[in-house]
């Protein structure tokens, strides 16, 4: 996205009303510029607090994907004025999340292939090996500065590949070749 890599995580949180699990979507009528972002998605299984990177793993137990939608227009116009961004990625139903979720033991989480299709053709496609932070050091550091809970989400960041969505898109996630969620944008 035309930015430098980070030297550390850049992390933002969305309320709890952004959450999405629902197969129809309703474009925003603030936007006129929506992106996706397909992420796999960590869900938190116990509290913790500066929690180290090797006791990581004890803190997760549930792996599943999910869309950060980011109204990129309003980011512009934030990022431009050095204001916080929050009104263009923690809007209601912004964070579309897969209703199943994988047990980590089930799943190679440093080798994990993940993608995006709008229309049954692949606009994203990543794999966690080639992640800027890994699961367990991205635990760690939110944990520096926020306590996680049991049932907090992480969304762990996105491959290239960030583009708009248009009503009437259909957008599927997939972790594999397992369709994890499935979205009609209207």
């Amino acid at each position: 996205m035309s930015a430098d890599i980070p030297t550390e995580p850049v992390f933002f949180l969305k309320p709890d009303t952004a959450l999405h699990k629902d197969s129809r979507w309703y474009y925003p009528d603030f936007t006129k510029d929506l992106h996706h972002e397909i992420e796999v998605v960590v869900k938190i299984s116990k509290a913790g607090k500066h929690i180290a990177p090797e006791f990581a793993p004890k803190y997760y137990n549930e792996i599943g994907l999910g869309i950060d939608f980011t109204a990129r227009d309003l980011q512009a116009k934030c990022k431009k004025g050095g204001l916080p961004w929050e009104i263009a990625k923690a809007f209601d139903h912004s964070a579309v999340l897969s209703n199943h979720f994988f047990p980590k033991e089930s799943l190679d989480l440093k080798n994990l292939d993940f993608s995006l299709k709008i229309n049954n053709i692949i606009k994203q496609s990543g794999n966690t090996s080639r992640m800027i932070f890994s699961v367990d050091s991205l635990i760690s550091y939110v944990s520096r500065f926020i306590t996680l809970k049991t049932g907090d989400l992480i969304y762990t960041g996105t491959p290239e590949g960030v583009g708009p969505v248009i009503k009437g898109n259909k957008v599927t996630g997939w972790i594999g070749d397992r369709e994890m969620l499935s979205l009609e944008i209207i």
